[in-house]
């Protein structure tokens, strides 16, 4: 048991000495960045780094839009602010399939802003209460406005498939 999760601590772990203002990660490529269903994977793995009030920007191509199947994009437009979306979830009297993954990428959003750098318009992806990215430098440069020259950034080039901790 505990070769088991050595081995998957040094493969699969990454420890950090502190959480970052800003987190840069990849939703690690097809097919887990086919849609923004999968990309809240990578959002996932982000939240464990970032600090409470900071930003996770996500870069996943989403080529399957949110997607169009499943109930994933009809709960998301049921509420105008993650807030909202986790009001209305934890309501007993709501129930649908996919609303965990909603649930997931609410708390997120209450935790920090997420920007989102995909091919989804840029109304899709506000649509989605995410932030759209067209140029990196420029989300950095209004980022570094908001957190100071000392802005932390950690990268997550691997996004979901490493999981990163706080010691």
């Amino acid at each position: 048991m505990m070769f088991g999760c050595n081995y998957a601590k040094s493969h699969a772990m990454f420890k950090c000495q502190e959480r970052f203002d800003v987190v840069i990660a990849s939703n690690s490529g097809y097919p887990l960045d086919q849609n923004l269903y999968q990309t809240v994977k990578g959002m996932s793995a982000a939240h464990k780094v970032v600090k409470e009030g900071g930003s996770i920007i996500m870069f996943s191509e989403c080529s399957d839009g949110y997607p169009n199947h499943g109930n994933f994009a009809e709960i998301l437009k049921m509420a105008d602010s993650p807030q909202g979306l986790l009001d209305m979830i934890n309501d007993p009297k709501f129930g649908m399939l996919d609303q965990w993954q909603v649930q997931k990428q609410a708390v997120i959003q209450t935790f920090a802003d997420v920007y989102l750098y995909s091919t989804l318009t840029a109304q899709q992806t506000t649509d989605a209460m995410l932030h759209p990215v067209n140029d990196i430098k420029e989300t950095l440069a209004q980022l570094r406005e908001k957190y100071g020259p000392d802005m932390t950034i950690g990268v997550m080039p691997l996004g979901p498939l490493t999981i990163p901790y706080v010691e």
